[in-house]
């Protein structure tokens, strides 16, 4: 198809027809049997001309400029026309450029649907943009970049403007959309106006946006607002220059006010709640030559209707609490950011201040209110901090980790309270719940509770994310060595009354010497499951975490881990599972990372769980998961069984005297005291157990003895094989100490006999599962379990524990 475009002279219009940038040139115009790959259409020019393609819209653009002189001749206000008619299909940019003087500024009045300012890059839906530019003597300022379907209705600009418009090849747009309205005299850069009718938003940006405002303008942006309904605006993005004079700043002209102009920096919370239309400016100022800096401003003005609820305050009194931040903020904050359609809801401390996102600082009370059809849409987040400086005061302390009633009485869902639990070096954390305990979440056993608390402890190399625990489990008591974050989360609405019921506390304790330590006091109707911090990630290298697992006496425990083998293999160091009873004479059972672990077994007294880590090769992490069971004992049939065959023995023994006493009968003498000499008084193990030695209290010297006893010889001549019953030794059963086993030195050796060889003994093999145990010291030797300290420490936090004070929250 050919083309005919004829230009008129008085209408001042050029037409040029150009490559698309960075397409190759796959198609030409033919005119006058010339091809070319341009054609420009100057005023009084007739052309007609052929594309060499039937698809020439991939391949070329479109410009058509019209001058129009407002200076030395008249202003041709009214509707500006798309012209000429007849053009090509192409993608096409109609360029409008008024001359005007700045003595009379121009007004472009735009026609429904209006338009809707969008940020550099943004694309229309439509793919229909206009660009504004003001023309101030050389310089020109980019008023903005919108879209149809808005609220801007008119922009005045100081002196001349050139305004474009872009369509592309399918448009079916016939008319331009604007009219030069007016010539005004304006002391300003530009004024914007925005018209809002109903429950709407606006996002608009100062000119120049985001390369920055000129320097020392003003602007002004007018917002027509139905008298009954309610404006807040809210600052999302700006930037200051550097001012040498002046200062940057905004301010609002509201109808009604008794301070107008009210004045705000860009920093400043913006105003809220604005009853009907106003006027909102932006100055300038004059800047730092040498380094001017950007002053730029994107900012959103939100339109609804009165809140009833709006005049109903709520008291937060936080005047008591220390150290402690309460947020309230949108569901989703301060991840997402809430598109600009949506419900807004604001929290105000004052009828005129207001915002998304409100944080209020303890010693203070605030009497807040909401803008909001949905509160359920709001959350709280609140944090508290609590230090210790002094370990003479804090370890007298208990610190109660509860929710404070100004909180849990909003009528918004708690979704996080964090814990920030600051110990300086050698004083380290405990952290208890004496009533309800904690059960730690894990796939074999999930929380199920309204809230639960994650705790993390923060190390110098890294952190260590201890787990996620409920109330209503085993753990008594969690004691760590470093900074602690305990953040309570919670779900759903049942927390209200569950949180009336929490009784987790901490309290500061000296120096323990693993990095981590649990107290479990398993439940006797249901399997404990516990796990390796960091799960799954792994525990960091190095690090040593200890179970104190607590058996009632007349129970058992079953203790078996969820896998064969630790399933690592270690760079450096050696990675260790020790576990040992809490009883006189027990075996400490230790398995290194190449030996499979311990098979299920039976626990009868009191027992420790220690996992010790090396630093692991490549990407392998330790975790391990173990469970306990507890079981009424049961007696054992073979105990049974000895037992009637020691009375058996004993009857023989007794037959076999009286038969030597009938012998003897005649020659019998009288009773006599006798010395056994022989026996050995003194009780393996530490004599510290007693205060008093037997051997100096003579509790084992007899006056009389029976006549068995002395004749107790002849035992031996009738193949009898029982001692005589003087100073029988009986096991000590009670309480040994609370801390935990010690992973083995490197230098371990199964054969004591070897120990003083100076070779390095043979690696273990995958064969040699033999279970390692530790000879203990006989009296009298100094038994190696550490550092006295750490050993007192134990004793330390248990009489916190039980000398607590009551003293309620303290920080």
């Amino acid at each position: 198809a050919s083309f005919t475009i004829a230009l008129r002279t008085v209408d001042n219009v050029t037409v040029m027809i150009k490559l698309r940038p960075g397409v190759l040139v796959g198609c030409q115009i033919h005119v006058k049997n010339f091809f070319r790959s341009e054609l420009k259409i100057k005023p009084g020019d007739n052309v007609t001309f052929t594309f060499t393609c039937s698809t020439p819209e991939k391949y070329f653009i479109m410009e058509i400029q019209k001058n129009i002189d407002c200076v030395s001749g008249p202003c041709p206000f009214g509707d500006v026309h798309l012209y000429p008619l007849g053009l090509p299909r192409l993608n096409r940019t109609f360029i409008w450029d008024v001359k005007a003087s700045t003595k009379a500024g121009l007004e472009l009045k735009f026609s429904t649907p209006w338009l809707r300012q969008i940020e550099p890059g943004e694309t229309c839906p439509d793919f229909v943009s206009y660009n504004i530019n003001s023309c101030i003597d050389k310089a020109t300022v980019n008023i903005g970049t919108f879209c149809r379907n808005g609220s801007v209705s008119r922009v005045k600009l100081l002196g001349g403007v050139i305004m474009s418009l872009h369509l592309p090849w399918n448009s079916p747009l016939t008319t331009s959309g604007f009219n030069i309205a007016n010539r005004a005299s304006i002391k300003r850069l530009c004024i914007i106006e925005s018209v809002l009718k109903g429950e709407s938003s606006v996002t608009l940006m100062s000119p120049n946006y985001p390369l920055g405002f000129p320097e020392d303008e003003l602007m002004t942006w007018q917002f027509v607002i139905p008298s009954s309904m309610r404006a807040s605006v809210f600052f999302h993005n700006y930037s200051l220059s550097n001012c040498e004079r002046k200062e940057e700043r905004v301010e609002y002209y509201i109808p009604g006010s008794l301070s107008n102009p009210e004045v705000f920096k860009l920093s400043d919370s913006q105003p809220a709640n604005i009853p009907g239309s106003f006027n909102l400016s932006l100055q300038g100022c004059d800047q730092d030559a040498q380094n001017p800096g950007i002053l730029r401003l994107l900012f959103q003005v939100v339109v609804q209707h009165p809140q009833v609820d709006e005049n109903v305050t709520h008291l937060v009194d936080l005047s008591k609490e220390l150290n402690m931040t309460v947020t309230i903020h949108f569901e989703g904050w301060p991840s997402r950011i809430p598109v600009m359609s949506e419900p807004i809801c604001l929290i105000c401390k004052d009828p005129r201040t207001c915002d998304r996102v409100l944080t209020l600082v303890s010693g203070a009370i605030y009497k807040i209110s909401f803008l909001c059809k949905d509160l359920s849409r709001l959350r709280i987040t609140a944090e508290k901090g609590i230090s210790c400086v002094d370990l003479r005061w804090c370890q007298r302390k208990i610190f109660y980790l509860l929710v404070p009633k100004a909180i849990t009485q909003l009528p918004i869902q708690l979704h996080k309270f964090i814990w920030k639990l600051l110990a300086p070096d050698l004083i380290n954390i405990e952290i208890m719940s004496p009533s309800l305990k904690l059960q730690q979440h894990v796939p074999e056993q999930r929380c199920n509770t309204s809230y639960s608390y994650s705790i993390v402890g923060a190390t110098p190399e890294t952190e260590l994310n201890v787990g996620v625990f409920c109330p209503g489990g085993s753990v008594e008591k969690i004691q760590m060595r470093n900074n602690v974050t305990i953040s309570l989360k919670t779900f759903g609405k049942r927390f209200l009354n569950e949180s009336k019921h929490q009784d987790l506390q901490m309290s500061f304790v000296p120096h323990i010497k693993d990095e981590c330590s649990f107290t479990v006091s398993p439940d006797p109707k249901a399997k404990v499951y516990l796990q390796t911090p960091n799960w799954p990630y792994g525990l960091p290298p190095y690090v040593s975490i200890s179970w104190y697992v607590v058996v009632p006496k007349k129970q058992v425990a079953r203790l078996g881990f969820s896998k064969d083998r630790m399933g690592i293999a270690c760079e450096t160091g050696r990675a260790y599972v020790n576990i040992k009873e809490e009883t006189a004479g027990a075996e400490e059972t230790v398995r290194r990372e190449d030996e499979p672990l311990p098979e299920p077994r039976n626990m009868y007294h009191d027992f420790w769980v220690n996992v010790s880590n090396c630093k692991p090769v490549d990407k392998t992490q330790l975790t391990l998961q173990f469970r306990v069971t507890l079981a009424d004992k049961q007696i054992d049939l073979g105990v049974i069984l000895a037992v009637l065959a020691g009375a058996g023995v004993l009857a023989a023994i007794g037959l076999t005297v009286c038969c030597v006493k009938k012998k003897k009968k005649k020659s019998q003498n009288p009773m006599v005291g006798v010395y056994n000499a022989n026996v050995n008084t003194q009780v393996p193990g530490k004599q510290g157990l007693f205060t008093k030695g037997r051997k100096n209290n003579e509790s084992h010297v007899y006056a009389v003895i029976d006549d068995a006893m002395v004749y107790g010889h002849l035992l031996k001549e009738s193949n009898g094989s029982v001692s005589p019953e003087v100073d029988v030794y009986r096991p000590f059963d009670g309480p040994i100490g609370s801390l935990p086993p010690s992973p083995p030195p490197l230098s371990f050796r199964k054969d004591i006999k070897r120990s003083s060889n100076t070779e390095e003994p043979p690696s273990l093999t995958d064969t040699d599962h033999d279970t390692y145990t530790f000879a203990h010291q006989k009296s009298g030797q100094s038994e190696d379990i550490g550092d006295t300290s750490e050993k007192n420490n134990g004793d330390t936090s248990t009489s916190l524990l039980e000398n607590k004070e009551q003293d309620g929250l303290v920080e």
